[in-house]
């Protein structure tokens, strides 16, 4: 991994108690229309965000709605360690998922990111 190189930010995921609402909100406000999508592990829409971004939104327990962003990365275990190796929490383990791998790291600080590998 070339940590020179910038990776690109290819997905914004709304965090949030009120799904109805939140997504409500941001089509009213953004033009973004949402589809559900069949996750089998709860409530889960795609938001139409234009043609360079992909977004969903998932209802969870977050007592604060907020914005995940992923970053599209080669080597999602890799850059991981790597985060962890700079500081990072590690808050969700990479994992496969239909359409490729992910973890979750937050800073000290708090901020937390999203690390993508799609499926080739």
């Amino acid at each position: 991994m070339d940590p020179s190189t910038p990776k690109p930010v290819v997905h914004l995921e709304l965090h949030t108690a009120d799904l109805e609402a939140g997504c409500g909100f941001y089509e009213s406000l953004c033009g973004w229309r949402r589809q559900p999508i069949d996750t089998g592990a709860g409530s889960y829409l795609a938001l139409e965000m234009g043609n360079r971004m992909g977004g969903g939104a998932v209802e969870c327990g977050t007592p604060r709605s907020l914005w995940l962003p992923y970053v599209e990365v080669r080597d999602v275990a890799l850059v991981t360690e790597r985060a962890r190796a700079l500081g990072a929490r590690v808050a969700l383990a990479p994992r496969e998922g239909p359409v490729g791998r992910r973890s979750v790291i937050a800073t000290a600080y708090g901020a937390e990111i999203a690390l993508w590998q799609p499926k080739r």
